[in-house]
């Protein structure tokens, strides 16, 4: 089969299938299996496929068809322009949360940093390669998470160190000091909110957070209160209608509001 052929009829398919990405998604099935990148693929619209390389992408196409998101069916995503391997243990790295990255350079923050419910190691990760003279530590309660991290950081050639644990509960113990910055993408979720299709292959531990979304952000501001010495900046990303409640659970443990920016809250210690 032709190329130009099977990105017509494979495009239809996932277009039937309600995937607004339809094209996009069948050209990055392309570049990945062919190993040819977007450019060539459209300047070869007479290339043929063999009879393998077809029945490979029209596996992998059937997969995005049923809406499995297109990062675990390449075991691949991009955050803040690197790859990092994902898996169906791990959320998908959105764009929105390059946001945290984007405040975090901005605040120009000195001093060990811990990224909370860290998956694949994205934030943690692209934090060290921000600011590498930082001792950087992420935290995860799946095991699972911790090993796909721990890999995303030999493949990034970086040291940051990986626990399994509650929230801060292995940060917190000696010889680890609670570091000065905190970051968190912690699920938010309310339980009652329907989530698309594809959000639904991921873990519901990692996505929903309670009644009204803020649960695991409870429990870290708990933690973080129990501490003699605490952070100076807590970084956290919730739907917007929730940060002036995320804002007062923060207020109640001495912290205050310094920068909002589309998902992203910045807390300071009060008096700091």
């Amino acid at each position: 089969m032709k190329l130009e052929e099977w990105l017509k009829n494979t495009t239809r398919l996932l277009a039937d299938s309600s995937i607004p990405t339809a094209r996009l998604d069948c050209l990055v099935l392309l570049e990945d299996s062919i190993g040819k990148d977007r450019a060539w693929l459209l300047a070869h619209p007479e290339f043929e496929l063999s009879l393998t390389q077809a029945k490979k992408l029209d596996s992998l196409v059937k997969r995005r068809a049923n809406h499995e998101p297109l990062a675990y069916i390449r075991g691949k995503s991009e955050f803040y322009g690197r790859e990092f391997m994902v898996n169906s243990h791990t959320l998908e790295p959105r764009p929105e949360t390059e946001t945290m990255i984007d405040l975090l350079k901005s605040f120009n923050c000195s001093g060990p940093i811990v990224d909370v419910g860290t998956g694949s190691g994205c934030l943690a990760i692209t934090a060290k390669l921000q600011f590498p003279d930082a001792t950087v530590y992420g935290t995860d309660i799946d095991a699972k998470c911790v090993e796909t991290a721990q890999q995303n950081a030999k493949r990034h050639s970086v040291k940051v160190q990986f626990f399994v644990c509650d929230l801060l509960e292995a940060v917190l113990l000696t010889p680890y000091h609670l570091p000065a910055i905190v970051i968190a993408n912690l699920p938010y979720v309310p339980d009652s909110h329907t989530i698309n299709p594809a959000a639904m292959f991921e873990p519901r531990h990692a996505i929903f957070g309670g009644v009204d979304g803020l649960d695991y952000y409870r429990r870290l501001f708990v933690q973080i209160d129990k501490q003699a010495s605490r952070p100076t900046y807590i970084f956290t990303e919730s739907l917007p209608f929730q940060h002036k409640s995320l804002g007062e659970i923060a207020g109640q443990h001495g912290f205050r509001q310094v920068k909002a920016q589309d998902l992203i809250q910045v807390f300071k210690l009060t008096g700091s």
